[in-house]
């Protein structure tokens, strides 16, 4: 109730704060990468139930001959990496935050495709809400293997309490300043998660 609580009165007050920065990002957005400024996908929620993920868009819609989306590194614009590095794009996550489809704090939500790869350990990322920050994030973020990534995600569901959200939330603001661990080597992103060896 605390952890809710406090999800709400945050995501308010940064929604209010942030205001400006978010209408000034979707406007550039809107003149640098056209419509539509908000990237929206279902990923999976507490339990693994599907949810509309909202952020903001940092690639081009580009394309192959047959139809199918060229690879992340050859989409990102210098303006979406940017945004990236900066954890702009996050900033519309706190309306997902708002409605309680997400926390401030937790594993990060990754996609529908990767729940049936997951070993019931790892699957265990979903017994608490996806965060817009967690302590993956704060422990390398994209330069982690999936494994290390897991385990710490499931670390955090074992440990979870109020003072260690505060304190993720403190370190992700460090690691933004610092843009550290922005993507894995040679990845504009993440690699693809294949399931376990």
């Amino acid at each position: 109730m605390i952890k809710r609580i406090f999800d709400i009165v945050a995501s308010t007050i940064g929604l209010i704060i942030l205001s400006p920065v978010i209408v000034f990002t979707a406007w550039r957005i809107r003149k640098r990468l056209g419509s539509p400024v908000l990237f929206r996908q279902v990923r999976p929620g507490l339990g693994g139930k599907p949810f509309e993920m909202i952020k903001f868009r940092t690639m081009r819609d580009a394309v192959n001959r047959d139809g199918t989306p060229l690879p992340d590194a050859e989409r990102m614009t210098p303006y979406g990496a940017f945004l990236r590095a900066t954890s702009l794009d996050e900033l519309p996550e706190l309306i997902n935050v708002l409605k309680g489809d997400m926390s401030l704090v937790g594993p990060r939500p990754l996609l529908m495709e990767y729940l049936p790869l997951y070993s019931p350990e790892q699957f265990r990322r979903h017994e608490v809400k996806p965060g817009v920050t967690g302590w993956a994030q704060i422990n390398g973020r994209n330069e982690l293997s999936w494994d290390d990534k897991f385990k710490l995600d499931v670390w955090y569901v074992n440990n979870r309490s109020f003072w260690l959200d505060i304190k993720i939330i403190f370190l992700t603001v460090k690691k933004v300043v610092v843009r550290d661990g922005i993507s894995a080597a040679g990845e504009a992103t993440m690699s693809k998660f294949t399931g376990n060896k």
